[in-house]
């Protein structure tokens, strides 16, 4: 009974997603099923809808998202009457083409309305209608423009994947325009997606560098392909993450605003939450970009070597008789026999030994001279310690975590230890609360109850502050500028990290308010 009760409460809860995420497939099957069976009473029932549909995106997906241009009608009808020509041999007057096109575009747009979907809600016991559009336009100085929406990129990625461009910056096209929407939380689920992306090709470069130590041949084809797909697009995919970056602390420093001027409205607080969980999975997914372009070097490094180490290996110093013939019957050549044959119906060369020769080794001398062995300086090698290891190691993370608590002052103007941590367990996963250097370095920064970059920067009193401005870039120290901030305790409140319990260690709750 309690699974069949589990199993109905999943159907009535899920339906409305499942239904919303078909509304994107909508549009396609009604263009195809209704495009032109009432046109010129079926003239042009052999022209595919579909086809001409799907190439109506992609040409809007390469001139929006690769040439950064919006589209004007014109420009489209000279694409389109290409295609109908080339691909189903269209022959009509110039007139009836350009009548034909603008039919074509106005069915794919709906006239410029939204399609409509119609799907029950089991939970609301009513009929809801889901609206999508493909194409949108704009007015710019009396010019109509014309861009795909989000839902059509959507659509178009989900039937195949993008192989001749980067399926990364199509994908960041769509986070654009989540992001200029304010939808940031389908925006996480894009940048997901691109980590996802990003995660796949990290694989498969795990898998090409296997196949060169398999097949080293066969191996540099598939590096070849790999760099050509994946790395010629590394620039272009930094710029759009560069982009979107920008976007996001524009969207923050907006819904800030918002969030004052409304008394701190729970709605837009709301929002700010949302837009810092996107920002943080982008900067998660920026990182792990930088290390796939890192591998793809080393991958090109690597190849490079084995390949030349596998050259040389096959400069054998003996001729395989066994080899050549069967490379000859693979080719089918029987000519090429002659080249192994012919040196063997060469004259024979005569050799002989001159008797001169032996009075020459009875009479010539033995050289006597003393000769001084050569020993070359060997210069002393630079060793690491342990010690240093670990100081190198504390100074990193003491950088990290104070650079964190400098963003989040910056953006939010102050903070609690207990916020500031689970910002740590989001950007640096649940394991930092069993790293001492986190604990470490709420001591070391406890010591004072006010820190000023300005003064920082001519002259640190401690051992923290000496670590944290040698970790801090110049592009931060630049972006914080002086900013200063004090440390408020809190005995009242108590944070348990590892276990939550009354029992488990406890550490005194901090605030940090930024002056």
């Amino acid at each position: 009974m309690a699974e069949k009760y589990i199993m109905i409460h999943d159907i009535m809860s899920e339906h409305r997603e499942r239904m919303l995420n078909l509304k994107k497939f909508y549009p396609f099957f009604v263009l195809c099923d209704t495009a032109f069976s009432q046109y010129k009473e079926g003239k042009y029932a052999d022209l595919d809808m579909g086809y001409i549909t799907m190439a109506t995106l992609r040409f809007l997906i390469n001139e929006n998202s690769f040439h950064e241009r919006e589209v004007t009608y014109d420009q489209y009808e000279v694409f389109l009457l290409e295609i109908l020509r080339r691909d189903f041999a269209l022959k009509e007057q110039p007139e009836e083409e350009k009548e034909l096109a603008g039919y074509i575009f106005d069915k794919i747009k709906n006239d410029g309305k939204a399609f409509a979907f119609p799907y029950f809600d089991p939970e609301e016991k009513k009929k809801k209608t889901a609206r999508v559009k493909l194409i949108d336009s704009r007015i710019a100085d009396g010019v109509v423009l014309y861009h795909v929406t989000a839902e059509g990129i959507e659509f178009y990625l989900d039937t195949k994947e993008i192989k001749e461009e980067s399926n990364i910056s199509v994908n960041q096209l769509l986070l654009e325009k989540m992001i200029r929407s304010e939808n940031f939380s389908g925006g996480i689920d894009v940048v997901r997606r691109i980590n996802n992306e990003v995660g796949r090709l990290i694989l498969k470069k795990k898998e090409v560098l296997d196949l060169l130590r398999y097949d080293v041949f066969a191996g540099a084809k598939a590096c070849r392909e790999y760099m050509d797909t994946v790395g010629g697009w590394f620039d272009e995919e930094q710029r759009l993450f560069e982009k979107n970056r920008k976007l996001i602390d524009k969207a923050f420093q907006k819904a800030n605003a918002a969030w004052k001027e409304t008394g701190k409205d729970q709605g837009d607080s709301a929002m700010l939450s949302r837009i810092h969980s996107l920002d943080t999975e982008l900067k998660r997914t920026i990182t792990r970009h930088g290390e796939l372009i890192r591998e793809t070097i080393e991958l090109q490094r690597v190849a490079d070597e084995m390949i030349a180490g596998a050259k040389l290996r096959r400069l054998r110093p003996v001729f395989h008789f066994r080899d050549a013939l069967q490379k000859i019957m693979e080719q089918d050549c029987p000519e090429q026999m002659g080249r192994i044959v012919a040196p063997l119906l060469m004259p024979r060369l005569s050799k002989s030994f001159a008797v001169e020769s032996i009075d020459r080794m009875l009479e010539s001398r033995p050289d006597t001279r003393d000769y001084h062995e050569k020993r070359e300086k060997k210069e002393l090698q630079s060793y690491v310690f342990a010690d240093e290891i670990e100081d190198q190691r504390i100074a990193l993370n003491y950088g990290r975590l104070f650079g964190e608590l400098l963003e989040q002052l910056w953006k939010h103007g102050r903070t609690t230890l207990r916020e500031l941590t689970a910002i740590y367990e989001i950007k640096f996963g649940r394991e930092i609360y069993r790293n001492g250097d986190l604990y470490s370095f709420l001591v070391h920064l406890s010591q004072k109850d006010s820190y000023d970059l300005k003064q920082l920067k001519g002259r640190q009193d401690t051992f923290l502050e000496g670590l944290v401005m040698q970790q801090l870039s110049v592009e931060k120290q630049a972006q914080y500028g002086d900013m200063a901030f004090e440390i408020h305790f809190l005995p009242g409140q108590a944070i348990h990290l590892l276990e939550k319990n009354k029992d488990a260690p406890s550490i005194t709750d901090m605030e940090f308010v930024k002056k």
